[in-house]
């Protein structure tokens, strides 16, 4: 049965970042699953052979290492850990190789760290590199540089979901599809009778959120909290999401011929210009600002710029042209902007009119915190009204 909103999303969807995660190219015994990938590969190649351009967020060099090593749990200790991944690394790119080079295609490792994606010149090399790799036809394969990241392991992409939320936005996809041991998001807990899948998700607010039941296993660090975080980040840029079941064969074919597999997550809102979208998902906050009620509202509701007035504090030694978390007074962020002053002096003209502001400082060099051409709202502002009264 076709789904007429899902076949109309996936047939305008010209380029495509699909993610995969470990228990779906792993066997039970944490070995990579080499059909599995060969099966995964003809798929892509006929996306792009569709007239498509897709790029692969791609787990499993952990997961691929520890099996050729014949460990049966996910090592502790950070070097052992980067070794096991550089070993799967290899193993993982050469089965993708394998298969699609039989196709005509070819896969191209991509290794990012949180780094590449922060700065923004590097950010824009990425975005070039990879362009210009889905012109050629060929597949890029991108995984977290594991072996040369120290925190990134454990704390800044976190998994693989995220890095992929940044890649469609990165590349401005309007589809994100994001491959799973599980069917989809379920209505509550899906051990619970009666569970079932959602078909469809309007707006991913917090009673959305809270529906994420993840489990523990050894061989993967994601799970489903980390794929509805990962769609908050593309829906909010005005992309949509699918969340599926990729360890049955044929799940792509069976999404992209907009049959009901999995769960929609529709786009929020207008899609939000590349420039903002590194803004406001990407590159990290050197410090946050808190703001008043007054000044969120101005921001959320009425698309205004951040005024002095409305600034409650400043948090963090960031400078001017630094990007900073806008919070309200209860400490949940709602956007993230580009500011034209240092904490210091924020610190010293917060709560004041704009025309006072030089009376402090010396000058008023801008009449704006942070101006409305450079933020990004990160939630929805209904949401966030909502979470308010």
């Amino acid at each position: 049965m076709v789904d007429l909103l899902r076949q109309a999303i996936t047939a305008e969807a010209r380029t495509v970042v699909i993610k995969v995660g470990t228990r779906s190219l792993s066997q039970p015994d944490g070995k990579l699953d080499e059909p599995r990938v060969a099966s995964l590969a003809d798929e892509l190649r006929k996306l792009i052979d569709s007239g498509r351009k897709v790029a692969l967020v791609s787990s499993g060099a952990v997961g691929a290492g520890m099996g050729l090593l014949d460990m049966s749990e996910r090592p502790i200790d950070l070097a052992q850990l980067q070794a096991v991944a550089a070993i799967g690394q290899s193993y993982l790119v050469q089965a993708y190789e394998r298969s699609l080079r039989s196709h005509g295609r070819h896969a191209a490792q991509i290794l990012l760290t949180a780094e590449d994606l922060d700065d923004r010149t590097r950010y824009l090399n990425v975005r070039n590199t990879i362009l210009t790799l889905m012109e050629l036809g060929a597949v890029p394969i991108i995984n977290e540089n594991d072996t040369v990241s120290v925190a990134e392991l454990q704390i800044t992409f976190g998994d693989n979901d995220r890095l992929a939320a940044m890649v469609t936005n990165l590349l401005q996809a309007p589809l994100l599809v994001i491959l799973s041991d599980v069917d989809g998001l379920y209505d509550r807990d899906p051990k619970l009778h009666g569970a079932e899948v959602i078909q469809t998700v309007t707006r991913l607010d917090d009673g959305i959120l809270a529906l994420a039941c993840d489990r523990v296993t050894g061989r993967s660090k994601g799970g489903m909290s980390s794929k509805l975080a990962a769609a908050r980040m593309a829906t909010a840029s005005g992309e949509n999401v699918i969340i599926a079941n990729g360890t049955r064969p044929g799940s792509l074919g069976r999404i992209f011929a907009g049959e009901p597999e999995g769960t929609l997550f529709l786009a929020e809102g207008a899609k939000v210009a590349a420039r903002k979208r590194w803004i406001g998902f990407t590159a990290q906050p050197r410090g946050h600002l808190v703001l008043d009620d007054g000044a969120c509202r101005a921001v959320l509701q009425q698309g205004k710029s951040l005024l002095a007035i409305g600034l409650k504090d400043a948090i963090g030694p960031f400078q001017k042209g630094d990007i900073v978390g806008l919070r309200d007074e209860r400490g949940a962020e709602f956007a993230r902007g580009l500011s034209n002053y240092s904490a210091a002096d924020l610190r010293r003209i917060k709560g004041m009119r704009t025309d006072a502001i030089a009376s402090v400082l010396g000058h008023c060099p801008y009449k704006a915190v942070v101006h409305r051409d450079n933020m990004t709202l990160t939630r929805p502002a209904d949401t966030h009204a909502r979470e308010t009264t």
